[in-house]
């Protein structure tokens, strides 16, 4: 380690030499601090990142936390991250020690959080201050686990905001009818909204189909990808998770339907997106279709729901609608339980007729 003044400048520079992990040697350096002091802390800092030791600042932890977990995560996950962890975090804990963070210090954070306006004007969400919580306590919890930190002060200071509300918004089969009616207008509109309602995929599942994805003799449509717009940029990902790859059995008339619509395309290539929409454009249709047809405004995930529900309704079970929408039959039994119907009535007269055999 090394701190020079520049006569030219009048400013100094520090140079920091270190080994890395696989044993090379190395060398950072920062010019143009004000005084010696600045460049001597600079060169204390850049030692607690080397060496891992909790005395770095929250800003030098927040890169290596990004170093080891980046790579791991898909690039749309990261995004909602990096923002929080740069919009919501760095501008609150960067300059102080990881060590010396204290649970009142978090504490402070959350009540500042909590009386924030978001752009509308509004107070965040409960279920948004639950997600900044949790980047934080994440966070903390990667440094007690593999970098020494004593304890997570999150866990100390205690949460703040909501889980997601169990409570979903659907539409009925007749519902979603009326609502389609009101699409007939706008084809592309109308197709999107037939395979997000009766395939019950997700809005991205969508947007990322491509003719390659249809087999109209099986009748059946491959989900594989899902569409992101990540700065700017349209981004292919896997989907969501590894049981959301999945091949979806279409009832015969929405292939018909997506046959007449892939006629209607001009110059579209096997692996080109037959969606070329944005979600924004789908939330205005969702508006303008609600509004035409008088049946209640949902939110475009909640079609997802309405294809589940219209599945439990039909009579099929938790194992079967799982495959189906690409989640573990568990997740369904949790999270629609109140829409199958109750076998409690059945179940006590069975025991009552065992006991009294």
């Amino acid at each position: 380690m090394a701190v020079y003044k520049d006569n030219n400048s009048n400013t100094w520079r520090a140079v920091y030499r270190y080994t890395d992990w696989n044993g090379e040697r190395k060398q950072t350096q920062k010019r143009g601090f004000q005084t010696k002091r600045e460049a001597q802390a600079w060169e204390r800092e850049q030692l607690c990142k080397t060496s891992s030791e909790m005395d770095m600042t929250f800003s030098s932890f927040a890169e290596r936390y990004t170093e080891d977990l980046k790579p791991r995560l898909k690039e749309n996950t990261w995004a909602t991250k990096e923002h929080i962890l740069q919009t919501k975090l760095l501008p609150f804990f960067g300059k102080l020690k990881m060590s010396s963070i204290t649970p009142q210090q978090v504490i402070t954070w959350q009540n500042d959080l909590m009386k924030r306006k978001n752009h509308k004007g509004k107070p965040y969400s409960q279920v948004y201050l639950k997600t900044i919580h949790n980047q934080l306590s994440a966070m903390f919890n990667h440094a007690v686990k593999y970098y020494g930190l004593k304890e997570n002060p999150c866990r100390v200071a205690g949460s703040m905001g909501k889980s997601k509300s169990h409570e979903m918004l659907f539409w009925t089969k007749e519902e979603y009818l009326k609502f389609a009616d009101a699409m007939m207008d706008k084809p592309m509109s109308y197709y999107a909204f037939e395979m997000l309602y009766w395939c019950g995929i997700r809005e991205g599942e969508l947007l990322a189909l491509t003719p390659a994805d249809f087999d109209f003799e099986k009748c059946t449509v491959s989900i594989t990808k899902s569409y992101q717009r990540l700065k700017g940029q349209d981004v292919i990902t896997p989907p969501k998770t590894e049981k959301s790859n999945r091949v979806i059995a279409m009832p015969s008339f929405l292939k018909d339907e997506m046959q007449d619509y892939l006629r209607m395309l001009y110059d579209v290539g096997d692996h080109d997106r037959i969606f070329q929409i944005t979600k924004s454009y789908l939330h205005r249709e969702m508006d303008r279709g609600a509004k035409e047809s008088g049946v209640k405004r949902i939110r475009i995930h909640d079609l997802r729901h309405s294809h589940i529900s219209l599945l439990i309704d039909m009579g099929f079970s938790a194992t079967a609608i799982a495959d189906r929408v690409g989640h573990e039959s568990i997740d369904i039994t949790y999270h629609y339980a109140h829409l199958f119907p109750s076998k409690q009535t059945e179940m006590a007269d069975k025991l009552n007729m065992e006991r009294s055999a």
